[in-house]
C-alpha cells in the first residue's frame, strides 16, 4: 500500500473511532467501545506506517484534515446535526487546506 493511501485509510478509520465514541456512550456499551479502540489503534497504526516516508506535518496534518471532514459530514447526516453555510464553508476550507497540503 502507497504512503498516500495509508493516510487516506487512517484518515477514514479516525472517521469511524470518532463517531464509535459517541456510540459507546462514554465507554459504557462494551461493542462500540471495544470497536472504537481497535479503530483507533489501527488508525494510529496506518498514520505511523506512512510516516516512515511522507513528511511528518503534512502526514499528520492530511489524516487530521480528513478525520475531521469525515466526522463532521457523517455527524451531520447520522445525528441530525445542522449543516449550516458555516460549516459547511468550514469543511470547504479544511478540504482546501489537506489538497494545498497534499501538492506542497
Amino acid at each position: 500500500m502507497t504512503p498516500w493511501l495509508l493516510v487516506l485509510v487512517a484518515g477514514l478509520m479516525e472517521t469511524g473511532w470518532a463517531l464509535g465514541l459517541k456510540y459507546s456512550d462514554g465507554f459504557t456499551r462494551p461493542v462500540p467501545s471495544v470497536l472504537t479502540l481497535v479503530g483507533a489503534v489501527a488508525s494510529f497504526w496506518l498514520l505511523s506506517l506512512a510516516m516512515k516516508s511522507l513528511p511528518v506535518g503534512t502526514a499528520y496534518a492530511v489524516w487530521v484534515g480528513i478525520g475531521a471532514v469525515g466526522t463532521a459530514l457523517l455527524a451531520m447526516a447520522l445525528f441530525g446535526e445542522p449543516a449550516s453555510p458555516l460549516r459547511i464553508a468550514g469543511i470547504g476550507l479544511i478540504l482546501a487546506g489537506i489538497i494545498a497540503l497534499k501538492l506542497a
